[in-house]
């Protein structure tokens, strides 16, 4: 019992954490490209990842981790970055949240998959009567989507649930922290040779505001979030701590609302009344 309540409160500070993302990239996309800002991100995670694991003398991943370290590198390190970022190019961040709010399907759907996860058939209830609030919510409140946006959305959530399966599995064997570490590295090479061809043209005229995105996608997006949030579906299930992100999207409109001073409608006040007795509902039955 205490391994699992510690499993839910560790995941509840990586979706704390990553409830910032998306914003962070939004601001970020407008004076940085999205490949440029997928790679830098990848790369200053993966020397203070690196730093780290040298520091503290982890021992090297065995031969048959590598492949679930590249899933969870194409999955977490540069597919759901790049796919977002892209996406929002398209896409306002608010209407970005019908999509996140099915992540947690996706992950308990590669939890069974690749985690040998049974969760009940009642947890499967309360997690899609918790995604159809927030998705129900996001449409309610968003401006109409476009093709290309969605697209890459979907794409971004199917590549990142696979990859916190991936990453939970292993992380029960190398530690949450050492696998997004280990990641990190493994994709050092290939986004630092990226980055550097996509530097920006110029400096000078990159705002504050996106500098801020920038170092908040890499140090606490990237990688602390990745921290809190592998040793949270390690500790607990896959499946179940997975639901935690449902929380997610009302997490970046209360920071909006403190941050930014945009509004909090009564909706979002009912809607997450509603995602939290889902979470508790899909905790009891994972």
């Amino acid at each position: 019992m205490k391994r699992t309540t510690e499993g839910w409160g560790s995941g509840l500070l990586g979706v704390i954490i990553f409830s910032g993302s998306l914003p962070a990239t939004r601001v970020a996309v407008a004076d940085f490209s999205p490949i440029f800002l997928t790679c830098a991100r990848a790369v200053i995670a993966a020397l203070l990842g690196g730093i780290f694991l040298f520091a503290l003398r982890q021992p090297r991943p065995q031969r048959q981790d590598i492949v679930p370290l590249f899933l969870v590198a194409v999955g977490g390190v540069v597919g759901f970055p790049l796919l977002t970022a892209l996406a929002l190019q398209h896409i306002t961040s608010a209407y970005s949240i019908v999509f996140i709010g099915l992540l947690p399907l996706a992950t308990a759907i590669f939890g069974v998959l690749r985690g040998g996860e049974h969760p009940k058939p009642a947890f499967w209830l309360f997690s899609t009567i918790g995604a159809v609030a927030v998705a129900g919510f996001a449409l309610y409140g968003s401006q109409a989507g476009n093709v290309t946006g969605d697209l890459l959305m979907v794409a971004a959530i199917l590549v990142c649930g696979l990859g916190y399966a991936e990453g939970a599995t292993l992380s029960r064997r190398l530690g949450g922290w050492q696998v997004i570490s280990w990641s990190l590295l493994l994709s050092l090479p290939l986004m630092a040779i990226i980055a550097l061809a996509y530097l920006p043209t110029s400096w000078g005229n990159i705002h504050l505001s996106s500098w801020i995105g920038l170092g908040y996608v890499s140090v606490f997006s990237m990688l602390i979030g990745f921290i809190f949030w592998y040793r949270g579906l390690a500790l607990g299930s896959i499946a179940g701590v997975g639901q935690l992100q449902l929380l997610q999207p009302f997490f970046g409109l209360l920071l909006a609302a403190i941050f930014l001073h945009e509004p909090v409608a009564w909706t979002m006040l009912a809607s997450t009344l509603i995602v939290v007795l889902c979470v508790a509902g899909a905790k009891r039955f994972s």
